[in-house]
């Protein structure tokens, strides 16, 4: 596929990353130089310089033939109107962009052919703001992600000692909840990826991928550590697109406290949030957390556009007693260090976008991707289609199937239910099927598997 991605920030480095190392023509366009140097040193891409929304920029890019045009920099403008140029000037078959700004999205009915010719609009606001809501509706959790429309959802969680499956064989988990479907779908021992199967023991401090119905998560987690108490109060650090979005969803179900340093934010968000308490100040201030009964918060969440901050913030007030920390961390780099400390979760705003962009990447029908661990692994929901002469999955059990090594299948969605998978489980042509790949290089092969092919040998 030949892919044109504007802008060499963090989000667009990361997706040329990933998407390089599949098989893809990429070029990439950005206005710095130096930055493109960087990434030519490192990836098999093109570059170009300029700004990505001229014509001329853009047929130097081989706008002519591309497939894909994927606007991620950092002006909404840009985005929208490089959009519109591909797709006047180039008739470019797709148009993914990135926009952020709240009232351009209020008016859905601004995107589309007619109007602005965006296929995919790419909101990580919006999506950062669902992933922290998933996070607290299940304490204990260190990912939550939906499929089939919710239908299904992979949870990732540590196990610790005192869970009542840690310690025992994975098959002692249907005799523990007999009336319950789930399947683990991969285990992650001191970062070492464990293809589960029935003789396989959970051991403390793994980190466990299980599918399940929504319904039955919380029952599945405490098999596995000691079920945390629902959440009640919530302290947000942060009145950005994030912390003002977060607020407005949680706010009629938990006790929600937002602490933002600028004056005239904060009246603005006092105005438009019903029930949550608007603080001005600083989140790193310990007086502050202090008055505001820091040692009573059930989750804290810096949210700021300052990674040094969120870190800080989200430390002091682990420090101080808050029960749950999570902080906004744009620089990959330092996800994993502060995961390793006092911080329980680091969300990655790239990671989230990543995901939601390679669902309109990939191959064959993929109708869902998430990036898991910091990009090395994808769990993906891909739809069977034909019949058993051509195609390598539909008619077949999955223990018939020739799935790519560290690839297990987790869940199946038919007709709208939820079928847990078993090695004699047979797939149906238009099933939806949920699968986990421990290596994201084996992609191709899974794309293949799913392909509908005009003869099949």
């Amino acid at each position: 596929m030949k892919i044109i991605i504007l802008g060499a920030g963090q989000v667009g480095s990361s997706v040329a990353a990933n998407l390089s190392t599949e098989a893809n023509d990429i070029t990439v366009v950005d206005h710095e130089e130096k930055v493109l140097h960087a990434l030519r040193d490192r990836l098999d891409i093109s570059t170009v310089t300029g700004c990505g929304s001229q014509p001329s920029i853009l047929r130097k890019a081989g706008a002519d033939d591309a497939d894909m045009i994927i606007a991620v920099t950092d002006s909404d403008e840009t985005n929208m109107v490089a959009c519109q140029v591909a797709y006047t000037l180039f008739h470019t078959p797709t148009k993914i962009a990135r926009v952020r700004n709240v009232d351009y999205l209020r008016y859905p009915v601004l995107f589309n052919q007619e109007a602005l010719p965006i296929d995919v609009l790419i909101s990580p606001e919006q999506l950062i703001t669902d992933y922290i809501q998933r996070l607290i509706k299940y304490p204990g959790a260190l990912q939550v992600l939906e499929f089939a429309d919710g239908l299904v959802q992979l949870v990732g969680v540590k196990a610790y000692y005192g869970g009542p499956l840690v310690g025992h064989e994975l098959r002692a988990l249907r005799e523990h909840m007999p009336n319950i479907e789930t399947r683990v779908a991969a285990i992650f021992r001191r970062d070492r990826a464990i293809l589960p199967e029935g003789h396989t023991v959970i051991e403390a401090d793994d980190e466990v991928f299980f599918v399940a119905a929504p319904e039955n998560i919380k029952n599945v987690i405490s098999e596995l550590r000691r079920l945390d108490k629902p959440y009640k109060r919530i302290m947000l650090a942060g009145g950005g697109n994030i912390g003002r979005r977060l607020a407005k969803t949680l706010e009629n179900d938990y006790q929600v406290k937002l602490i933002d340093h600028n004056v005239e934010r904060t009246a603005s968000l006092a105005n438009e949030l019903e029930r949550t308490i608007v603080l001005l100040g600083d989140a790193a201030d310990e007086e502050l957390l202090m008055e505001e009964n820091i040692e009573n918060t059930d989750v804290f969440c810096a949210l700021t556009n300052d990674d040094e901050a969120n870190i800080l913030s989200a430390m002091l007030a682990k420090r101080l007693g808050a029960r749950k920390v999570m902080a906004l961390i744009n620089r990959a780099s330092y996800v994993d260090l502060v995961e390793s400390g006092d911080i329980d979760i680091a969300i990655s705003p790239q990671v989230a976008t990543i995901g939601s962009l390679l669902t309109h990447i990939r191959r064959g029908d993929v109708v869902n991707v998430h990036s898991l661990r910091r990009g090395a692994a994808e769990a993906i929901e891909a739809i069977a289609h034909g019949d058993r002469s051509n195609s390598k999955v539909v008619g077949r059990s999955i223990e018939g199937l020739k799935l790519p090594e560290g690839t297990t299948i987790g869940a199946i969605v038919r007709n709208g239910k939820v079928i847990i998978a078993h090695h004699d489980t047979v797939i149906e042509s238009e099933d939806h099927v949920i699968l986990f790949l421990m290596d994201k290089n084996r992609i191709l092969e899974v794309e293949r598997l799913f392909q509908v092919g005009i003869t099949f040998l």
